[in-house]
């Protein structure tokens, strides 16, 4: 325990770059890729992930993520502290969000915060720099069209991969890629979003005073209609979310049959994390749009 301490020690050494001093360490996660714990220390009450990863590369992304929402959403968003590599060690520090539950209007003030994110906007689809969805690679190259980002930078390299890995075989793969040259017609014209990226329910934690926070974002200026199909993929979002939403920032309509083609990206992602039960889901939307 005592160089899993020095660890900690120098973890807030390298980020905070003053001396810092541990009143207690408490585990919260050990999974197979991050171990999370609660610092309490005398700056207050801060969250440490790290992991053994070849590169930190993963927590830079995330970081500059949680920043770049931190600008334009009125949710709370866990303020950033550093991220870096201690010995063999990567590690993202960022302030604790002590829980609560949920207050009455929780899902009204997460539509109306993720409405005005969304309302954040750039000239293209895409961003300054590539990032990732859980630890997988996520591309964000600009493009001038959504159709061709989402196909290009998000469907093509996620079914590169499960091809690759052998979860798919040849001829399913050519056959997913002909929804490409529909999605143009399929989805309405919009203006580039700034999106959270991993909207599902396990990335919106509620605080103390009730009110909901957004974590582990994977950021990208993109169709907003795909956080929103994204919140509907494993539920657990209310209807008054929706509702609330739709009163700042209404959606075009037929969202509830586009959601499939966008939900095509996350299903694609757990395929290539987590293997094959993912695949059925996959080929039901491709087999509803071909």
């Amino acid at each position: 325990m005592h160089s899993q301490n020095s660890f900690y020690e120098n973890v807030l050494f390298d980020a905070i770059h003053e001396p810092t001093q541990i009143k207690s360490v408490r585990l919260i996660s050990a999974g197979a890729m991050n171990q999370s714990v609660l610092l309490e220390t005398t700056k207050g009450a801060l969250f440490l992930k790290s992991n053994h990863l070849n590169s930190s590369e993963v927590f830079h992304q995330e970081l500059k993520g949680l920043t770049l929402l931190h600008k334009y959403t009125p949710l709370q968003i866990p303020k950033t502290i550093g991220a870096g590599r201690v010995g063999d060690q990567n590690y993202l520090l960022i302030e604790w969000i002590k829980g609560g539950y949920p207050n009455s209007s929780y899902w009204t003030d997460l539509g109306h915060g993720l409405a005005e994110l969304h309302m954040a906007t750039a000239p293209l689809y895409g961003l300054d720099s590539d990032n990732f969805i859980a630890v997988l690679p996520q591309r964000n190259k600009y493009h001038k069209s959504w159709a061709s980002f989402y196909a290009e930078e998000r469907l093509e390299p996620m079914l590169g991969k499960a091809y690759y890995d052998g979860l798919i075989d040849k001829s399913y793969y050519k056959k997913f890629q002909k929804i490409y040259p529909k999605l143009n017609d399929l989805i309405p014209n919009e203006k580039p979003s700034l999106l959270h990226g991993d909207l599902w329910s396990g990335n919106v934690i509620v605080n103390s005073n009730g009110s909901p926070c957004l974590i582990d974002p994977a950021v990208y200026y993109g169709h907003r209609e795909m956080d929103l199909a994204f919140s509907k993929l494993f539920g657990g979002f209310q209807g008054v979310f929706y509702e609330a939403y739709n009163d700042v920032f209404p959606l075009e309509p037929g969202f509830e049959t586009r959601a499939d083609i966008h939900n095509l990206y996350p299903l694609l992602v757990h395929l290539n994390l987590f293997g094959l039960s993912y695949l059925p889901g996959i080929k039901k939307v491709i087999k509803k749009f071909i």
